[in-house]
């Protein structure tokens, strides 16, 4: 099924991006390159501004200034909605299933803007080869799922309305790390065989760099570190981010 979601990979570029709340400036010239079908992860304390960050990009906060570019397009000034059609999603922390639909219902509510039937069904498909447990459960209340699995039907709801570049902002978040590894080796085929591009907002390091092919750092606000995957398995002061 290589590249059955994003036959076009997109880039994601972050240029000198500055955002904050009522005015008041918490991020500071923010610089980022998220390579196509590729997965990057941002790492930082509680409140470095990472999730301020993906908000931003997602058109959820005011950005203060810099320039935001989807493939050659800049979406800088672009509203949320135009972003999603564009391919840009953003997945909050909470888990967004629709808790009283089915999970067959909240997955065919993704492609609600698909005319064509073909590729509702491919991008079914697809889903249910990466979640095969969403295969056996089409017809259960997403709500009476485990949370682990809501989370795997909120990504299949995004890739579904057609995800390019998939934002995700601690999808391993009150899961066992059975559960944390089983979704980051699901999130590594979708950016491999999907051609989806991934940045990945994790606490997580440990488990999280077995996946990754590239890392940003941030602390109090601003990038302070830029990593390939080898060179920060190498890294050995990790504490000292947190």
């Amino acid at each position: 099924m290589t590249d059955t979601l994003a036959p076009e990979r997109l880039s994601l570029e972050v240029k000198n991006l500055e955002t904050g709340y009522l005015g008041e400036a918490v991020v500071f010239d923010i610089s980022m390159t998220i390579a196509p079908g590729k997965i990057t992860a941002l790492f930082g304390h509680n409140g470095a501004g990472k999730t301020t960050v993906m908000k931003t990009i997602a058109g959820l906060n005011p950005l203060f200034k810099g320039t935001l570019l989807l493939g050659d397009n800049d979406i800088t000034s672009a509203r949320p909605d135009l972003r999603v059609k564009q391919g840009l999603v953003y997945l909050p922390q909470e888990r967004a299933v629709f808790s009283t639909m089915t999970v067959r219902g909240n997955l065919m509510l993704g492609a609600t803007t698909v005319s064509d039937a073909r590729i509702v069904q491919e991008r079914l498909a697809f889903v249910i080869d990466l979640f095969p447990i969403l295969g056996q459960r089409l017809d259960q209340i997403a709500g009476t799922m485990s949370g682990g699995e809501q989370r795997m039907v909120s990504m299949g709801i995004a890739l579904m309305a057609g995800a390019r570049v998939l934002m995700l902002d601690e999808p391993s978040l009150g899961l066992s790390p059975l559960v944390t590894k089983q979704l980051f080796l699901a999130t590594q085929r979708l950016a491999r065989e999907g051609g989806v591009t991934v940045l990945l907002v994790e606490q997580a390091i440990g488990q999280t760099l077995d996946f990754v092919d590239h890392v940003y750092v941030m602390r109090s606000g601003r990038v302070i570190a830029e990593h390939t995957r080898q060179e920060a398995q190498e890294r050995t002061d990790w504490w000292e981010v947190f």
